[in-house]
């Protein structure tokens, strides 16, 4: 029976792989038949980078072979929020007419993230400029509660509370300042922490 890595935490992952009992390819491909398996019912995801995420799994698995320093979440798939700034990926923030704002470069977020070893794997959804307690918006659609499409999964970050409770990345970007992270992970019931302002860029 193949491993259910999705089913693992970010930290049971990145000792997994640090210790080569898995590959950070094995895992990555884990949750890509994860993210095709669940996310077309309830659309946490907007996007998905297979291609680009296996290739950056192999460089990572590489790393571990010749013994490089590995940060804390060196393989670990993550996802991030479609209203910051992801290199060569259009930050569209739930709105059509930002279908063409291509980020030139990373968030400082997101270079945290990378530089830490986690590997993007899609981006959540939120709600037309982040500003609801629901996620919906006429650009990427509706995203479903995962275990009642007759409830939210909560606002703004229900992709990232929805896609973290289908096992579709260990860790989901949210950002919160009225209740955007700690609504969704109460509606979704995940872990959600709201970092204090200024500590996360």
């Amino acid at each position: 029976m193949k491993q259910e890595y999705w089913r693992l935490s970010a930290v049971e992952l990145a000792q997994a792989i640090r210790s080569r009992q898995a590959s950070a390819r094995e895992v990555m491909q884990s949750v890509l038949d994860r993210i095709a398996e669940t996310n077309p019912r309830i659309n946490a995801l907007t996007a998905v980078f297979p291609e680009e995420a296996l290739a950056a799994a192999d460089a990572a698995d590489a790393a571990v072979e010749r013994g490089d320093a590995l940060g804390p979440l060196h393989g670990v798939p993550v996802t991030i929020k479609v209203n910051v700034d992801v290199a060569g990926q259009a930050t569209t923030d739930g709105v059509a007419a930002l279908k063409d704002n291509i980020a030139r470069e990373d968030s400082p977020l997101v270079k945290s993230m990378r530089d830490a070893g986690a590997i993007i794997v899609g981006r959540n959804n939120a709600p037309a400029f982040s500003l609801r307690w629901f996620t919906d918006n006429e650009f990427h659609g509706r995203t479903l509660n995962p275990f009642d499409a007759g409830v939210t999964p909560g606002g703004s970050s229900g992709g990232a509370a929805a896609a973290t409770a289908m096992g579709m990345g260990a860790i989901a970007h949210g950002n919160d300042y009225g209740g955007s992270i700690r609504y969704p992970a109460w509606a979704c019931g995940v872990v959600g922490l709201r970092t204090s302002v200024g500590r996360v860029p």
